[in-house]
């Protein structure tokens, strides 16, 4: 899925993950490949990203808030970076 992690005015992260896992209000959550769409609302933590290429590796990206968007294969986080 194409992924992109918008903290304030820059991207912190963009390209091709398998796996994305977010904490969201009512705790974390995985998006794969072709998830269902959906809005939802992130609390402070920690977004494991695990890219398609090395999928062994997770990015790590600490955030205070923010708000996630699922549509056409494609992950977009706003967010407040740590």
């Amino acid at each position: 899925m194409r992924t992109t992690i918008l903290g304030g005015r820059k991207v912190a992260y963009q390209g091709e993950a398998c796996e994305v896992i977010m904490p969201g209000l009512d705790g974390e959550f995985s998006v794969l490949d072709f998830h269902q769409s959906f809005l939802y609302r992130l609390r402070r933590g920690t977004i494991k990203v695990k890219e398609k290429v090395k999928q062994k590796e997770e990015k790590l990206f600490r955030i205070e808030d923010g708000l996630a968007k699922f549509s056409g294969n494609t992950l977009l986080i706003l967010c407040e970076m740590k």
